[in-house]
Protein backbone atom coordinates (compact mmCIF):
# COMPACT_ATOMS: atom_id res chain seq x y z
CA UNK A 1 0.00 0.00 0.00
CA UNK A 2 0.99 3.65 -0.27
CA UNK A 3 1.90 6.20 -2.91
CA UNK A 4 4.63 5.77 -5.49
CA UNK A 5 5.81 9.16 -6.76
CA UNK A 6 6.64 8.35 -10.38
CA UNK A 7 7.75 11.74 -11.75
CA UNK A 8 7.40 15.49 -11.36
CA UNK A 9 4.91 16.87 -13.88
CA UNK A 10 5.12 19.97 -16.04
CA UNK A 11 3.94 23.12 -14.26
CA UNK A 12 0.96 25.17 -15.48
CA UNK A 13 3.24 28.09 -16.38
CA UNK A 14 5.53 25.84 -18.40
CA UNK A 15 2.63 24.30 -20.30
CA UNK A 16 0.95 27.65 -20.99
CA UNK A 17 4.22 29.15 -22.21
CA UNK A 18 4.75 26.18 -24.51
CA UNK A 19 1.20 26.27 -25.88
CA UNK A 20 0.01 29.88 -25.45
CA UNK A 21 -3.38 31.31 -26.33
CA UNK A 22 -2.91 34.01 -28.97
CA UNK A 23 -3.97 37.58 -28.25
CA UNK A 24 -6.65 37.40 -30.94
CA UNK A 25 -8.10 34.15 -29.59
CA UNK A 26 -8.04 35.59 -26.08
CA UNK A 27 -10.24 38.45 -27.30
CA UNK A 28 -12.62 36.00 -28.97
CA UNK A 29 -12.88 34.01 -25.75
CA UNK A 30 -13.42 37.17 -23.69
CA UNK A 31 -16.39 38.10 -25.86
CA UNK A 32 -17.85 34.60 -25.61
CA UNK A 33 -17.41 34.65 -21.83
CA UNK A 34 -19.39 37.89 -21.70
CA UNK A 35 -22.18 36.45 -23.84
CA UNK A 36 -22.44 33.34 -21.65
CA UNK A 37 -22.39 35.42 -18.48
CA UNK A 38 -25.15 37.65 -19.86
CA UNK A 39 -27.36 34.59 -20.29
CA UNK A 40 -26.76 33.37 -16.74
CA UNK A 41 -27.39 36.75 -15.10
CA UNK A 42 -30.52 37.38 -17.15
CA UNK A 43 -29.13 40.17 -19.34
CA UNK A 44 -29.60 38.06 -22.51
CA UNK A 45 -32.44 35.77 -23.56
CA UNK A 46 -30.19 33.56 -25.67
CA UNK A 47 -30.17 29.84 -24.86
CA UNK A 48 -27.09 27.77 -24.01
CA UNK A 49 -26.52 24.47 -25.80
CA UNK A 50 -23.64 22.57 -24.19
CA UNK A 51 -23.06 19.72 -26.60
CA UNK A 52 -20.38 17.23 -27.48
CA UNK A 53 -18.89 13.80 -26.85
CA UNK A 54 -19.17 12.00 -23.54
CA UNK A 55 -15.37 12.08 -23.42
CA UNK A 56 -12.87 13.83 -25.69
CA UNK A 57 -10.91 10.76 -26.69
CA UNK A 58 -9.36 11.81 -30.01
CA UNK A 59 -8.10 15.31 -30.89
CA UNK A 60 -8.75 15.11 -34.63
CA UNK A 61 -12.27 13.71 -34.30
CA UNK A 62 -13.23 16.13 -31.53
CA UNK A 63 -11.95 19.16 -33.42
CA UNK A 64 -13.69 17.94 -36.57
CA UNK A 65 -16.89 17.74 -34.53
CA UNK A 66 -16.39 21.22 -33.05
CA UNK A 67 -15.80 22.65 -36.53
CA UNK A 68 -19.24 21.33 -37.49
CA UNK A 69 -20.73 23.00 -34.45
CA UNK A 70 -19.07 26.27 -35.47
CA UNK A 71 -20.80 26.24 -38.85
CA UNK A 72 -24.16 25.67 -37.15
CA UNK A 73 -23.41 28.37 -34.58
CA UNK A 74 -23.16 30.96 -37.35
CA UNK A 75 -26.72 30.12 -38.44
CA UNK A 76 -28.29 30.25 -34.96
CA UNK A 77 -26.20 33.01 -33.36
CA UNK A 78 -29.20 35.26 -32.79
CA UNK A 79 -30.83 32.71 -30.47
CA UNK A 80 -28.31 30.14 -29.25
CA UNK A 81 -24.80 30.07 -27.80
CA UNK A 82 -23.18 26.71 -28.50
CA UNK A 83 -20.59 25.58 -25.95
CA UNK A 84 -18.74 22.45 -27.10
CA UNK A 85 -18.37 19.68 -24.53
CA UNK A 86 -14.66 18.85 -24.54
CA UNK A 87 -14.54 16.65 -21.45
CA UNK A 88 -10.94 15.55 -20.97
CA UNK A 89 -11.57 13.61 -17.75
CA UNK A 90 -14.03 10.75 -17.41
CA UNK A 91 -15.44 9.77 -14.00
CA UNK A 92 -15.89 6.04 -13.57
CA UNK A 93 -18.48 4.54 -11.25
CA UNK A 94 -16.23 1.65 -10.19
CA UNK A 95 -12.88 3.27 -10.98
CA UNK A 96 -12.31 0.89 -13.91
CA UNK A 97 -12.12 1.80 -17.58
CA UNK A 98 -10.92 4.70 -19.72
CA UNK A 99 -10.55 7.80 -17.54
CA UNK A 100 -10.12 10.36 -20.28
CA UNK A 101 -7.39 11.91 -22.39
CA UNK A 102 -5.61 13.37 -19.36
CA UNK A 103 -5.02 9.88 -18.01
CA UNK A 104 -4.54 8.11 -21.32
CA UNK A 105 -3.71 10.26 -24.37
CA UNK A 106 -3.68 6.91 -26.15
CA UNK A 107 -6.85 5.10 -25.02
CA UNK A 108 -5.15 1.76 -25.66
CA UNK A 109 -1.90 2.76 -23.94
CA UNK A 110 -0.74 3.04 -20.37
CA UNK A 111 -1.61 6.09 -18.25
CA UNK A 112 0.70 9.05 -18.92
CA UNK A 113 -0.30 12.14 -16.98
CA UNK A 114 2.50 14.31 -18.37
CA UNK A 115 1.43 13.72 -21.97
CA UNK A 116 -2.18 13.83 -20.84
CA UNK A 117 -1.89 17.38 -19.50
CA UNK A 118 -0.30 18.43 -22.77
CA UNK A 119 -3.08 16.69 -24.75
CA UNK A 120 -5.74 18.41 -22.63
CA UNK A 121 -4.36 21.88 -23.31
CA UNK A 122 -3.71 21.19 -26.98
CA UNK A 123 -7.24 19.99 -27.72
CA UNK A 124 -8.88 23.00 -26.05
CA UNK A 125 -6.43 25.38 -27.69
CA UNK A 126 -6.93 23.88 -31.14
CA UNK A 127 -10.71 24.07 -30.82
CA UNK A 128 -10.59 27.80 -30.08
CA UNK A 129 -7.98 28.53 -32.74
CA UNK A 130 -9.77 26.62 -35.51
CA UNK A 131 -13.40 27.47 -34.67
CA UNK A 132 -13.56 30.40 -32.26
CA UNK A 133 -15.59 28.25 -29.86
CA UNK A 134 -14.29 28.05 -26.30
CA UNK A 135 -15.51 24.96 -24.53
CA UNK A 136 -16.78 23.30 -21.38
CA UNK A 137 -14.85 20.69 -19.40
CA UNK A 138 -15.56 18.72 -16.24
CA UNK A 139 -13.45 19.63 -13.22
CA UNK A 140 -12.96 16.05 -12.12
CA UNK A 141 -9.39 16.79 -11.02
CA UNK A 142 -9.12 20.23 -9.45
CA UNK A 143 -5.36 20.32 -9.99
CA UNK A 144 -6.05 20.61 -13.74
CA UNK A 145 -7.65 24.06 -13.54
CA UNK A 146 -4.46 26.20 -13.78
CA UNK A 147 -3.47 24.35 -16.96
CA UNK A 148 -6.61 25.45 -18.84
CA UNK A 149 -8.12 28.37 -16.93
CA UNK A 150 -7.42 30.75 -19.83
CA UNK A 151 -9.19 28.41 -22.29
CA UNK A 152 -12.44 27.29 -20.65
CA UNK A 153 -15.75 29.15 -20.78
CA UNK A 154 -17.70 26.69 -18.61
CA UNK A 155 -16.94 24.00 -16.05
CA UNK A 156 -19.00 21.15 -14.66
CA UNK A 157 -18.89 19.47 -11.26
CA UNK A 158 -20.23 15.95 -11.62
CA UNK A 159 -22.81 14.05 -9.62
CA UNK A 160 -20.19 12.13 -7.61
CA UNK A 161 -18.14 15.24 -6.79
CA UNK A 162 -20.81 17.81 -5.97
CA UNK A 163 -21.06 16.84 -2.29
CA UNK A 164 -17.31 17.14 -1.70
CA UNK A 165 -15.95 20.22 0.01
CA UNK A 166 -12.74 20.58 -2.07
CA UNK A 167 -14.81 21.02 -5.25
CA UNK A 168 -17.10 23.59 -3.68
CA UNK A 169 -14.14 25.58 -2.37
CA UNK A 170 -12.16 25.45 -5.61
CA UNK A 171 -15.13 26.44 -7.76
CA UNK A 172 -15.57 29.51 -5.54
CA UNK A 173 -12.28 30.80 -6.96
CA UNK A 174 -12.81 30.00 -10.63
CA UNK A 175 -13.52 32.97 -12.89
CA UNK A 176 -15.87 30.89 -14.99
CA UNK A 177 -19.52 29.77 -14.97
CA UNK A 178 -19.85 26.46 -13.16
CA UNK A 179 -22.69 23.95 -13.28
CA UNK A 180 -23.24 21.79 -10.21
CA UNK A 181 -24.98 18.52 -11.06
CA UNK A 182 -27.49 17.00 -8.71
CA UNK A 183 -25.93 14.04 -6.85
CA UNK A 184 -26.76 10.53 -7.99
CA UNK A 185 -29.33 10.37 -5.17
CA UNK A 186 -31.19 13.23 -6.87
CA UNK A 187 -31.33 15.41 -3.76
CA UNK A 188 -31.88 19.02 -4.87
CA UNK A 189 -30.80 20.30 -1.44
CA UNK A 190 -27.30 18.87 -1.86
CA UNK A 191 -26.97 20.53 -5.26
CA UNK A 192 -28.18 23.89 -3.92
CA UNK A 193 -25.92 23.61 -0.88
CA UNK A 194 -23.05 23.20 -3.30
CA UNK A 195 -24.11 26.33 -5.19
CA UNK A 196 -24.41 28.28 -1.94
CA UNK A 197 -20.95 27.20 -0.80
CA UNK A 198 -19.29 28.04 -4.12
CA UNK A 199 -20.86 31.49 -4.33
CA UNK A 200 -19.05 32.79 -1.23
CA UNK A 201 -15.43 33.40 -0.26
CA UNK A 202 -13.24 30.71 1.33
CA UNK A 203 -9.69 30.24 2.60
CA UNK A 204 -8.13 26.81 2.07
CA UNK A 205 -5.14 24.79 0.87
CA UNK A 206 -4.67 24.54 -2.91
CA UNK A 207 -1.65 23.31 -4.86
CA UNK A 208 0.76 23.97 -1.99
CA UNK A 209 -0.59 27.43 -1.13
CA UNK A 210 -2.98 28.95 1.36
CA UNK A 211 -5.47 30.69 -0.94
CA UNK A 212 -8.48 32.93 -0.51
CA UNK A 213 -11.26 33.05 -3.08
CA UNK A 214 -13.80 35.73 -3.90
CA UNK A 215 -16.82 33.48 -4.49
CA UNK A 216 -18.34 32.60 -7.86
CA UNK A 217 -21.73 34.23 -8.56
CA UNK A 218 -22.14 32.26 -11.79
CA UNK A 219 -22.49 28.87 -10.07
CA UNK A 220 -25.81 27.21 -10.89
CA UNK A 221 -27.57 23.82 -11.11
CA UNK A 222 -27.54 21.00 -13.64
CA UNK A 223 -30.32 18.40 -13.50
CA UNK A 224 -29.09 15.02 -14.77
CA UNK A 225 -31.58 12.59 -13.25
CA UNK A 226 -31.09 10.31 -10.27
CA UNK A 227 -30.77 6.68 -9.21
CA UNK A 228 -33.04 5.32 -6.48
CA UNK A 229 -32.23 2.71 -3.87
CA UNK A 230 -33.27 -0.06 -6.26
CA UNK A 231 -30.76 1.10 -8.88
CA UNK A 232 -33.50 2.48 -11.12
CA UNK A 233 -33.09 5.73 -13.05
CA UNK A 234 -35.38 8.59 -12.03
CA UNK A 235 -35.64 11.56 -14.42
CA UNK A 236 -35.86 15.10 -13.05
CA UNK A 237 -36.42 17.25 -16.15
CA UNK A 238 -40.22 17.28 -16.02
CA UNK A 239 -42.37 20.37 -15.47
CA UNK A 240 -42.98 19.54 -11.80
CA UNK A 241 -39.24 19.10 -11.16
CA UNK A 242 -38.49 22.51 -12.62
CA UNK A 243 -41.21 24.19 -10.54
CA UNK A 244 -39.86 22.52 -7.41
CA UNK A 245 -36.33 23.70 -8.15
CA UNK A 246 -37.62 27.23 -8.71
CA UNK A 247 -39.39 27.17 -5.34
CA UNK A 248 -36.27 25.91 -3.59
CA UNK A 249 -34.18 28.59 -5.27
CA UNK A 250 -36.65 31.22 -4.06
CA UNK A 251 -36.14 30.14 -0.46
CA UNK A 252 -32.34 30.21 -0.79
CA UNK A 253 -31.98 33.70 -2.29
CA UNK A 254 -28.90 32.62 -4.23
CA UNK A 255 -27.33 34.83 -6.88
CA UNK A 256 -28.41 34.27 -10.48
CA UNK A 257 -30.78 31.28 -10.20
CA UNK A 258 -30.34 29.07 -13.24
CA UNK A 259 -30.46 25.47 -14.36
CA UNK A 260 -29.11 23.49 -17.30
CA UNK A 261 -30.94 20.28 -18.19
CA UNK A 262 -28.68 17.31 -18.95
CA UNK A 263 -30.67 15.30 -21.48
CA UNK A 264 -28.64 12.11 -21.11
CA UNK A 265 -27.44 10.08 -18.10
CA UNK A 266 -30.24 9.16 -15.69
CA UNK A 267 -32.66 11.56 -17.41
CA UNK A 268 -32.59 9.42 -20.56
CA UNK A 269 -32.22 6.10 -18.76
CA UNK A 270 -28.88 6.09 -20.63
CA UNK A 271 -30.82 5.75 -23.88
CA UNK A 272 -28.97 8.39 -25.90
CA UNK A 273 -31.57 8.50 -28.67
CA UNK A 274 -34.14 9.85 -26.18
CA UNK A 275 -32.26 13.14 -25.86
CA UNK A 276 -34.20 15.00 -28.60
CA UNK A 277 -37.51 14.07 -26.98
CA UNK A 278 -36.31 15.22 -23.57
CA UNK A 279 -35.02 18.53 -24.93
CA UNK A 280 -38.34 19.13 -26.69
CA UNK A 281 -40.25 18.53 -23.46
CA UNK A 282 -38.03 21.04 -21.65
CA UNK A 283 -38.62 23.58 -24.42
CA UNK A 284 -42.37 23.03 -24.11
CA UNK A 285 -42.23 23.56 -20.34
CA UNK A 286 -40.40 26.85 -20.96
CA UNK A 287 -43.03 27.89 -23.50
CA UNK A 288 -45.98 27.57 -21.10
CA UNK A 289 -44.47 28.98 -17.92
CA UNK A 290 -42.49 32.22 -17.64
CA UNK A 291 -40.90 31.14 -14.37
CA UNK A 292 -39.48 28.03 -16.01
CA UNK A 293 -38.42 30.00 -19.08
CA UNK A 294 -36.47 32.35 -16.84
CA UNK A 295 -34.89 29.55 -14.81
CA UNK A 296 -33.90 27.10 -17.57
CA UNK A 297 -30.93 28.70 -19.32
CA UNK A 298 -29.89 25.80 -21.50
CA UNK A 299 -29.48 22.09 -22.16
CA UNK A 300 -26.59 19.66 -22.18
CA UNK A 301 -26.46 16.99 -24.87
CA UNK A 302 -24.05 14.10 -25.42
CA UNK A 303 -23.31 14.00 -29.12
CA UNK A 304 -20.53 12.98 -31.50
CA UNK A 305 -20.05 12.34 -35.22
CA UNK A 306 -21.34 8.76 -35.20
CA UNK A 307 -24.28 7.59 -33.04
CA UNK A 308 -23.94 5.11 -30.19
CA UNK A 309 -20.65 3.91 -28.74
CA UNK A 310 -17.95 1.33 -29.30
CA UNK A 311 -15.17 -0.50 -27.51
CA UNK A 312 -11.77 1.16 -27.29
CA UNK A 313 -10.37 -1.30 -29.85
CA UNK A 314 -12.89 -0.77 -32.67
CA UNK A 315 -11.43 2.52 -33.97
CA UNK A 316 -14.56 3.95 -35.59
CA UNK A 317 -13.78 7.62 -36.26
CA UNK A 318 -15.93 10.01 -34.25
CA UNK A 319 -17.74 7.36 -32.22
CA UNK A 320 -17.76 7.43 -28.42
CA UNK A 321 -15.64 4.94 -26.49
CA UNK A 322 -17.53 5.71 -23.28
CA UNK A 323 -21.27 6.54 -23.00
CA UNK A 324 -23.38 6.34 -26.15
CA UNK A 325 -23.95 9.65 -27.94
CA UNK A 326 -26.35 11.13 -30.45
CA UNK A 327 -24.95 11.18 -34.00
CA UNK A 328 -24.15 14.34 -35.94
CA UNK A 329 -27.19 14.36 -38.23
CA UNK A 330 -29.61 14.07 -35.33
CA UNK A 331 -27.63 16.60 -33.32
CA UNK A 332 -27.61 19.21 -36.06
CA UNK A 333 -31.34 18.79 -36.56
CA UNK A 334 -31.92 19.13 -32.81
CA UNK A 335 -29.94 22.38 -32.58
CA UNK A 336 -32.08 23.91 -35.32
CA UNK A 337 -35.21 22.71 -33.52
CA UNK A 338 -34.04 24.37 -30.33
CA UNK A 339 -33.38 27.61 -32.21
CA UNK A 340 -36.97 27.58 -33.52
CA UNK A 341 -38.45 27.23 -30.04
CA UNK A 342 -36.48 29.55 -27.76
Amino acid sequence: MGFVYKKKLISPDELINTYPLSANDALIKKERDKQIKDVLVGASDKFLVIIGPCSADNEDAVCDYVSRLARVQEKVADRIIIIPRIFTNKPRTTGEGYKGIVHQPDPEGEPDLQEGLIAMRKIHLRAITETGLSAADEMLYLENWPYVEDLLSYVVVGARSVENQPYRLAISGMDCPAGMKNPTSGDFSVMLNSCAAAQVSHTFLYRGYEVRTTGNPLVHCILRGAINKHGQFVPNYHYEDLIRLHEMYEKRKLANPAVIIDANHANSNKMYYEQPRIVKEVLYSRSINRVIAKLVKGVMIESYIEPGNQSIHEHVYGKSITDACLGWKESERLIYTIAEHV
